[in-house]
This record gives structure tokens, sequence and C-alpha cells, in this order.
């Protein structure tokens, strides 16, 4: 066997770092989970560890986006066909991974993340991104139940919906990780079904008159691979549509772009940050856990008009011609034809980018007829 290069020794070692900790953080909990530990198990040295993560902290989120992102999919229970019916299934698949009584495994994969919502209320730095990340959320879940309306059927804003379902989920996992026991899965999903007839009074507005108009452009487009999260699957980035660079203090503004796309270009939020150590996993964590439930709870012709790629290493924002992001990042272009025909930066490019004056791509159905999402 030849010797391994540099980049495989360090993917190597990190794969290790990452399991030792898994392992330390299962048997120990996070708190009491020490680095040195971490490095031993891994049989490698405290600044070997380092090298891969600045800190515990960014490995505690590092393995829980692992472990969501790879977690097997049971077989597949028949998907809503009505709101009520996708909420219903999303609930369900949501509280069948929680610890629900004393005698769940203590220290398997669910446990691992009750020190989560600590760590994320420890510092501001790491709370703001994590409200933007419930706001995402809320959006893929809402545009999902709108395409779930019956077909010719005026067709309402459900983020609301989404928000209050949403709250409902992640109060159940506080519980069950807080009170193991108390929380009734039946009772969650119930809850979560009788949201999809409340009237939220939801709506959508574009953004106030003072946005910057898109810049004509005429540049080639040619992003690297990616994969949606939303689906799980090659993101189709070559396709006519919107693409959004949006740093984490921004990701509200996804829905900008898809509220005004036109009917049946796709539209892509390419997520960025200032601190890919630490906050990218938390970005991935967040989002594999709805999309995980999203896909078995909703049939995929009402998956939401809106994919999400990371883009940790900057290379597809750099190649939408955005080559500095941080977490205020928001920059937008529209694509045609393997071409950037406009583009927009600053508050309100999503918008701007994605109502710009330009041909709609084939097809593009009379909008009287076009959804929401």
């Amino acid at each position: 066997m030849g010797r391994l290069s540099r980049v495989e020794l360090q993917e190597r070692n990190r794969a290790k770092v990452l399991t030792a900790a898994r392992n330390e953080f299962a048997e120990r909990g996070f708190r009491d989970a020490k680095v040195d530990g971490i490095a031993e198990r891994a049989g490698l040295t405290r600044g070997a560890v380092y090298s891969n993560f600045p800190g515990k902290r960014a490995l505690y989120f590092a393995v829980l986006a692992e472990l969501a992102e790879r977690a097997p999919e049971p077989p597949h229970p028949e998907p809503g066909r009505t709101a009520r019916e996708a909420l219903g299934a999303l609930a369900r698949a949501w509280v069948a991974r929680l610890p629900l009584a004393d005698t769940d495994e203590q220290h398997g994969a669910a446990r691992l993340g009750m020190h989560l919502l600590p760590e994320i209320l420890a510092e501001e730095r790491i709370r703001r991104p994590f409200a933007q990340l419930m706001k995402l959320n809320a959006i893929l879940l809402g545009l999902a139940l709108e395409r779930l309306g019956p077909p010719g059927a005026p067709q309402g804003r459900l983020v609301r919906v989404a928000e209050a379902a949403l709250t409902t989920l992640h109060g159940a996992n506080q519980m069950a990780a807080a009170a193991p026991g108390f929380i009734e899965p039946f009772n969650v999903v119930s809850a979560c079904e009788q949201l999809a007839g409340l009237d939220l009074n939801d709506g959508w507005w574009p953004p106030t008159p003072w946005i910057p108009a898109a810049r004509p452009a005429d540049e080639p487009w040619s992003p690297p691979a990616a994969v949606d999260a939303v689906r799980g699957e090659p993101a189709r980035l070559a396709s006519d549509g919107v693409v959004a660079i949006l740093g984490l203090h921004r990701l509200e503004a996804a829905e900008e772009a898809v509220r005004a796309a036109p009917y049946g270009a796709h539209v892509t939020a390419v997520l960025v940050t200032g601190d890919p150590a630490e906050l990218a996993p938390l970005a991935r964590l967040a989002v594999a856990e709805l999309c995980n439930c999203l896909r078995r709870a909703f049939p995929p012709s009402a998956l939401p008009r809106l994919q999400v790629v990371f883009d940790e290493s900057g290379a597809l924002a750099a190649a939408a011609g955005v080559p500095a992001v941080s977490d205020g990042t928001e920059a937008a272009v529209r694509t045609v034809a393997n071409r950037i025909v406009a583009r927009a930066d600053g508050r309100g490019a999503c918008h701007a980018a994605a109502s710009a004056g330009l041909s709609a791509p084939t097809g593009q159905a009379p909008p009287s007829t076009r959804h929401l999402g």
C-alpha cells in the first residue's frame, strides 16, 4: 500500500477524531468530555485534534452534523397528500428519534444532542445564526406545505404554520431530554396535525422600494458540483434560475428569491459563513434535522422550490463572482443558459435579482396560476 498524500492523511485523521469525539461525548457527555481524552481515543496528539477543529464546541457540532446527515432512513411511510397529513407524518418522523422514556438508551445518539441548546445560548455569535437557520427551516417547511394545496385554489403563505410546528417539535426535543417519560408522542403528532387548520393571518410582501436594482451582466456560469441538502441529491445549478449567496445572518432572504422568481426557475440558497469551522457544521445539523423528516413526510413533487447548498470553501460563491464572504453576505445572480445575466449585492439582493426584468424560463405559467412557493 502506497503512502498517503497529505490530503488523504488529513481526511483520515479528521475521521478518526470525529469517531473518537462521538464516543467521548456519548460516554462522558459534552461538558465532561476532554480534548485530551478524544486525542487518546483517536491515537493522535492534542495538537492534531486542534489542527482539525478549533475547539470542543466546533467538534461537538461536527459530530452532531455528521450523525444527522448519515442517519439511516427507515422505510418511508406513505407521505402526506394534504397539509394536515404531511404535518402528522413529519411529527411522527421527528418524535421517532427522541429518547422518550427512562428506559431508552442513556448514551445513544439521541442523547448526544442534549447539550446543543445550552451551547447555542452561550454566545450571541451562535444564537444569531441559529435563529436564522430556524427561519430557513420554517421557510422550507412552509413552502412544502403550500405545494399541497388543492389544484387551482388560491395559494396562501404557510410559513407561520411551519414556525408553530417547528416550535412544537423543538419543544418536544427539550422535554424529552429534560423530563424522560413526559412526552406522549401521539399528542405531539396530533397537535402538529391541528396546526394545519390554523389561520395565522400569514402573508408575504415584497421588500421596501429602496432595495438596489439588479445590474445586467454577461458572464460565464460554471459552478462546481454541489449537493442539495433538501433532496439529498446533486444540486441543479446549471439550470436557469436564481442563485443566492447568503451568510448565516441573512438566511431569511431566501424567501424573497423564491417569491419573486419566475415560475419554473430553480432557486438555490448557497450558505456561507465567516466561521466555517464552527458555524458551518451547526448549519448542516439544523438543515439535516428538518430535511431528513421532510423527505419522509412529503411526496417528492411537494418538496420546496428551493435548493440549499453548503459552501464551506467559498468555491461556489467565487464562481458567482462573490470572492469574499461573511455571515452578513447577501448577493444573488440570475442565470440563463449557463450565463450570469444579472446580479445584485447587499440587503434586498435576492428580490432584486429574482425579479429583474428578463425573459422568463421557457414554460413559465401565467401569473394567475403561479404558486407562492
